[in-house]
Parts: structure tokens; sequence; C-alpha cells
């Protein structure tokens, strides 16, 4: 189970969540639902998934009426099958049909993250370290990155202010990577320095600045098995680009580090959780 998330970083993220789905109030609800109505509810995996976003979901619920209850039995980072029960939440039934779909939102958002990463992390048996990029939904990446630990990866750069990664855009506007180091160099730049290298050359010319760690975006396979070979060991090696669990292993083989992913948090289909609610 990772560290628990800071509760400042989605306390105002879920206050305006919930102030866009209910507006000026629940119509079905209030019509329906009388005011002293309680009920239980089972949250419940459709399928099979790794839980996330827990606390999220129980701040939800907490934020439309603070009578609500929410007791786990599955942790973030916990492995559920179809039909096993993750929580249970009772209160006011009116409180619970109204926080159902904001909650569902973030821990089948979260979930879906999580799942997708311990999917590569397995498929990987060890061989190489799974990272995530900086390919979030705007204002959600602590949340998304949160999921990524919760699935067993590892974060990557959290923003642009915690790492130096130089990229292609970089090098271009600096004249080459040997004067884009140099530049970096002379600054006050957090940390290893980490080139982007998208072919055999610009490989070349990170090892003779000696970069810490040399990603390899993009290349064919047997340029990377070159790259690798000419590296030998004086940087990490990060492959980047074309990342699927078919070549995860095949990637590792190759020697590299690690392998960045985006489609972990930019394409990760949300896990299937149900609110089921009874009344009592």
């Amino acid at each position: 189970m990772p560290d628990a998330l800071d509760p400042g970083l989605y306390l105002e993220l879920l206050r305006r969540a919930l102030a866009e789905d209910l507006g000026s109030g629940d119509v079905t609800t209030r019509a329906i639902v009388p005011d002293a109505a309680a009920a239980e509810a089972t949250l419940l995996a459709k399928g099979t998934c790794v839980v996330a976003g827990l606390d999220m979901a129980r701040e939800v619920f907490a934020q439309v009426d603070e009578r609500v209850r929410m007791q786990v039995s599955k942790h973030d980072g916990d492995l559920c099958h179809a039909e096993d029960v993750i929580g249970r939440v009772t209160g006011p039934a009116a409180a619970l049909l109204s926080a159902e779909r904001t909650a569902l939102n973030f821990l089948q958002y979260l979930s879906g993250i999580a799942t997708l990463t311990r999917r590569f992390v397995d498929a990987a048996h060890g061989a190489v370290t799974i990272l995530d990029t900086r390919k979030t939904v705007p204002t959600l990446r602590a949340l998304a990155k949160y999921a990524v630990r919760c699935g067993g990866g590892t974060n990557h750069r959290v923003g642009l202010y915690d790492a130096v990664l130089i990229k292609d855009n970089h090098i271009r506007i600096a004249g080459g990577i040997a004067e884009a180091v140099r530049r970096v160099r002379a600054g006050e730049a957090p940390g290893p320095i980490e080139v982007e290298c998208q072919s055999l050359d610009e490989v070349e010319q990170a090892i003779a600045v000696r970069a810490d760690v040399i990603m390899l975006d993009n290349l064919s396979d047997a340029e990377m098995r070159e790259a690798i070979a000419r590296i030998a060991r004086r940087a990490k090696v990060e492959i980047s680009g074309g990342v699927t669990l078919d070549r995860l292993l095949l990637l590792a083989a190759l020697g590299a580090d690690c392998v960045s992913i985006g489609a972990l948090t930019h394409s990760a289909p949300a896990a299937d959780i149900s609110l089921e609610i009874e009344t009592t």
C-alpha cells in the first residue's frame, strides 16, 4: 500500500466536482427519497482491478453529508476480482444517491490507472522499472501519479520543476545536445541530467557529454540494441515510445533500466466498480 495522498491535493477538487454535478440540487432524489430515509450500500468490484482512490470516495460522501460512514474491506493497492466487496457505505439515502456518481468517477478513474500499471509491472517480472509520464489530465496529475504508485509503478517527473529532461525542442533551441547540457550544468537545475535521443548520432552526443540518463525515444529495436551497447552502462537507459505489454519483455531483454509509458495515465480504461444500494 503506497503512502496516503495528502488530502490538501484533492479536497477542493472534490468540492468543485460535486458542485459541477449537484448544481442547485439533485432534483430526482429530492422528489423521490424522504429526508428521513436511510440506506446501506456496497462498493462492488465488477471485474478484476487494483483499487485506488478510496480516501477520495470517502471524502465525497462526507462532503455531501457528514453523517455518511464508509468502511472498507479492501485498501488502495489491493487486487480485487469480480464480485469482491470493496467496502460498505451507510447513511442518509439521499446523500448516498447524490454522491454516488462523483465518488465512483474518481474511484473508477484512479483504479483504472492502478490496474493498467499493475499489468505492466507484472509483465515486467522485475526486469525493468515501469515509469509514468506527465501525460495526465490537467489538475489531476497528483491523483494519477498516486494511482500509478498503487499499481506498483514508479513516478518519473512530477512536473517541470523537479527533474531535468532535455527534449528535442530544447536541443533545437540550444543548437545541439552538448550546448543544452552545458547550459543546464551552468545553472542550478536539480538532480541528474536526462537527454532524449532520437537517433544513434544523438546517443553518441549524449554519451560524450556524460548524460546521467539517456532516453531512447521511438528508436527501432535494432537501433536500441546498438545504442545500449554503445552506452555500455555509462548512463542509465530509459526506453520511451511504443511500449506495449506484448513488447515489454523484448525491450527489457535489450538491457534498459526503465521504460516510460504515457498510456498508464492518458489511456487507462476506467475500472468497473459499482455502488449497490439497499434501504434500511
